[in-house]
């Protein structure tokens, strides 16, 4: 005689309102994620930062040969990996300059060559396809700051701190 296989009991879903719901009434998603946004795993922001430090290595010994990118410094402020670790987007910032927008299609034409030296790099089974974006997180801080120490801000704090 054959045995008998119990099949595996899932836990109980219920539809409700489009959305998948367990016994104790947690939203799901059709995928099993949470309605909130993921933060990024552990493995996605070592592989940023092990990527960053490439990138930054490659722009600071000059190695790309694009006449656009000769002479450039170059600086990269923080990269942001893809779940699937198959993209990388790279926010860069030319420091002292805010022609770096300029610059975003010559990074673009390296792109293929910057993976190639990532591809060398890192062990991973796909070297991820990069994105360039123009880092304005230093020129929304800065902008802050210059309002933060404006005569009328400054004056309405000092009557806050007086009285």
């Amino acid at each position: 005689m054959r045995p008998v296989l119990r099949q595996l009991q899932r836990p109980a879903r219920r539809r409700h309102g489009g959305v998948l719901r367990n016994r104790d009434g947690a939203g799901l998603r059709h995928g099993g994620t949470q309605h909130s946004a993921k933060a990024p795993s552990q493995r996605q922001l070592r592989v940023a930062e092990e990527i960053r430090h490439v990138l930054a290595g490659v722009f600071g010994r000059g190695e790309i040969r694009d006449p656009d990118l000769t002479d450039v410094a170059i600086t990269v402020t923080e990269v942001r990996v893809s779940p699937d670790l198959k993209h990388a987007t790279a926010f860069v910032v030319r420091l002292g300059r805010s022609d770096i927008a300029e610059k975003l299609p010559a990074l673009k034409r390296a792109a293929p060559f910057l993976r190639g030296q990532l591809a060398h790099a890192l062990r991973l089974r796909y070297a991820p396809e990069l994105h360039f974006q123009v880092d304005t997180s230093l020129d929304n801080a800065m902008h802050i700051d210059a309002l933060l120490h404006s005569p009328e801000v400054e004056r309405d704090l000092g009557s806050t701190r007086n009285g």
